[in-house]
Parts: C-alpha cells; structure tokens; sequence
C-alpha cells in the first residue's frame, strides 16, 4: 500500500469539512475526558517527584553513571517486552477496568519504595525488583491508556485530547521535580515517594467515576501470538503508521535519554545539587508544556510530518548545543527548548497512529507505538550510560543527537515527498 492510497484510507475513515476555528480545550468540553484528565493531573506530579528522588537515591547509593542506566534498563525492559502481550489484553479487556488494576500495582511499588527509604534499609537491587515490577505494570497499563483517550473524546478530539494529556504529563514535569528537589533537601528522599503512592488515589477515584461503555475487540478464541501478528501485519501495510513509528524507534534510543544523562550532568558538569537538579528537569519540562500547548492550539489541522520532521531537528539540534555547556543558565533555556521539540515530535507521531488506525487493533498498534518510544528506553539508557561513563555526560548528548538525526535521515524521503505535504495527506479533515 502506497502512501496515497494509506491517506485515502484514513480520509475516507474520517469525512470531514473545512478547518475549523481552533478549538485548544476541546477535549475539556468532554465529562470523562475531564475526569481522567484532572486525575492524571495529580498523579503525574507525584509520579515526576518519585522519578527524580530514585534517580538521586541511586547516585547516592551508588554514584554511578552506568549503575543509574542499568536501572533505566530495567526498569523499561519489560515494556519492551511485554508491550505486544499488553496491547492483545488492551483489545481483549474493558480498558477502564485494566487501568485500575495497572495504576493500583504502580502505587504500591511507590508505597513499599518509600517504606524501604524511610527505614535505611534500601539496597540497590531493592530499587531494581521495585523498577522491574513497575515497568511490567507500566507494560499493560500504556497501551490501555493511550488507546482510552479515543473512548473519553471521540476521534474529532482525539489529538487536542492527546496534546492536553501531554499537556499534564510535562506540566507537572515543570512543578514535579522542583517540587521534589525541595522535599529532598528539607525532608528526605522517602517523602517523594510517599506523595507519589497518595497521588495515585487521584487518578483512581477519577476512573471509578468516569462512566463509559466497555470495550473489546480482541477474539480471546484465538492465540496471543495471532493477535499480536494481526497488529503488527496492519502496521506493516500501512506507510502513515510504519514510517513515523520506526523515525520514532530510532530517535527514541539515541536522544530521548534524559533521564540518565541530566542527573550525571547535573552533578558533574553543573556541580549542582538536588534542588539545582530539579529545576534543571523543571526547565526541560516547561519547554515540553509549552509544546504540548502549542499541538493543543493546532490540533484541528490533523498531525503534520513537518512538526515530525522539526520536532526531531529541535531535539538533536539543541543536545548538540548543551555538549559544550557549563553555563547553569544557558543550560536551563536549552534543555526548555529541547522540550519543546521532544514533545512536538512525539505527540504528533501519536496522534497520527491514534488517527490512521480502526478501533479493533487500537491497542495493539498503540503497544507497538509504546514499545519502541518508552520500551526502548533500555538500549538508550545503557547506551548514554556507558558513553557518559567513558567520555562524559556532554559526548553522550552529542553522539545521541548525531545519531538521533541519522535516524531520521534515514526515513526522510518515505515521510516528505515532493508535491506531497504529508505522509498523511496534506490538510487532513477531522469531523466535528
């Protein structure tokens, strides 16, 4: 199937008009959409706050680049694993139901963490079990997720209703890492994740509330493994899913490894300490929110390779910028803009799958979609881990976003064409 003919699907699935006015809270205009949005809100705060707070406890524990990209690497692995599993039991089971189950067992892991911390018993391979058992909750909890949007907004709000989803996840990433540097400095390590395990009743009490018909898809009559074929088969024939999917592979190992690299060079380069650390992570978050706002704003033009394509120059560009940074200040305005574009860029690849594919293999593709933007976060931890091990923090930003824009080199030519604005077709139409 030739990209026209991918576009032409996807238009003929989506009858539509002319543009419309934007519309940047359209999602909001939906009562579950609100809910979950709103309980997301809280949870995510308290979710930034334990990610920094296990980050620093590891370098105490350890001060080790490399041991802080193992834990990545476990922690991620079994998304990478078990995402396909968790897209089949996505279409199998009411997604609302599976979230509940998922979000429960991600609370606990945070409670027990903190528990460990508050009683100076915490070893490293604690941090390791813990980060192993929530990353395979996380493994069926992404894909049911994300696929849920689409049943709180309808598929006319789908990618305003994504960019404001994005818009909490990386608005809290501006107060959540601020927030917990305070709490390290003036409390301890284990209140961070004492307020993560409480943030999750937020996000729970909004999912027994929200009321929505339940959904499957999936043939629990036939095997996983021709379940999970029928997805990736789909993907496969379909150039408006598979060429922004495998852009996203590839930029998602090399330069999307923030999470190892800003700690490392927080303490080495910057010489800061936990709090300077956080506002360091809260900078990169306010450019990720200012992102997410702004596909918010666009929305109703459909997603656009052109956001695809500078989104991904944006990111690569801007680490190349950070390598030779030892400027506090300067740090904080590129790591900002480097978060705009991370978000341009991976929230216009989901909206674009979340769009092209139908309802019955929703989950699957969105597993697909997961496992290579977060489950390949082990190959890139331990990746930037070792080159920040062996040459430095700033040579692993620089190397990632070298070959972050190789990544997309290499796909280029399948997602611009010329006369073609879009491998999705220029001026997509979604209906009202």
């Amino acid at each position: 199937m030739g990209i026209e003919k991918g576009m032409e699907k996807i238009e003929t699935a989506l009858p539509g008009h002319s543009r419309r006015k934007a519309r940047p809270l359209a999602a909001l205009r939906h009562r579950n959409y609100r809910i979950f949005w709103m309980g997301q809100a809280v949870s995510v705060t308290g979710t930034w706050m334990q990610s920094i707070a296990q980050a620093w406890l590891v370098l105490e524990l350890t001060n080790s680049a490399f041991l802080l990209g193992l834990l990545g690497a476990v922690q991620y692995v079994p998304i990478f694993l078990f995402s396909l599993i968790g897209g089949v039991i996505a279409d199998r089971l009411p997604k609302r139901k599976l979230i509940i189950a998922t979000q429960t067992c991600l609370m606990l892991t945070a409670l027990v963490l903190g528990l460990l911390v508050a009683l100076d018993a915490v070893r490293y391979w604690h941090v390791l079990v813990l980060a192993f058992v929530a990353g395979t909750a996380t493994a069926l909890d992404i894909p049911a997720r994300q696929s849920f949007i689409i049943e709180l907004t309808g598929k006319a709000d789908l990618m305003n209703g994504i960019a404001l989803n994005a818009s909490v996840f990386h608005g809290a990433r501006v107060i959540g890492p601020a927030l917990g540097g305070l709490v390290i400095a003036r409390f301890g390590l284990e209140l961070c994740f004492f307020i993560n395990a409480a943030s999750f009743v937020a996000v729970l009490a909004g999912l027994f509330a929200i009321r929505v018909k339940e959904q499957s898809y999936a043939s629990r009559r036939e095997r996983v493994w021709h379940d999970i074929g029928e997805g990736l088969n789909y993907i496969r024939v379909t150039p408006s899913i598979l060429y922004p999917i495998l852009v996203l592979a590839g930029v998602s190992v090399f330069a999307l490894n923030f999470n190892v690299l800003v700690p490392v060079f927080a303490r080495a380069v910057l010489h800061l300490n936990a709090v300077g650390f956080g506002f360091l992570m809260a900078a990169h978050g306010v450019g990720a929110l200012a992102g997410a706002l702004f596909l918010a704003w666009v929305s109703d033009a459909g997603p656009r390779p052109g956001l695809i394509v500078a989104g991904v120059f944006g990111l690569c560009l801007t680490q190349l910028a950070l390598a030779p940074v030892s400027n506090y200040p300067a740090a904080m305005v590129i790591l900002g803009l480097s978060g705009w574009s991370m978000i341009v860029f991976a929230a216009t690849v989901n909206s674009a799958v979340q769009i092209a594919v139908p309802d019955n293999l929703r989950g699957r593709v969105m597993s697909v979609y997961s496992m290579v933007f977060i489950g390949a976060t082990p190959f890139g931890n331990l990746f930037s881990g070792a080159v920040a091990r062996a040459w430095g923090a700033p040579a692993a930003f620089a190397m990632g976003a070298v070959l972050g824009l190789l990544s997309l080199a290499l796909f280029l030519p399948k997602l611009i064409r010329p006369g073609c604005s879009s491998v999705f077709g220029p001026g997509l139409k979604i209906p009202s």
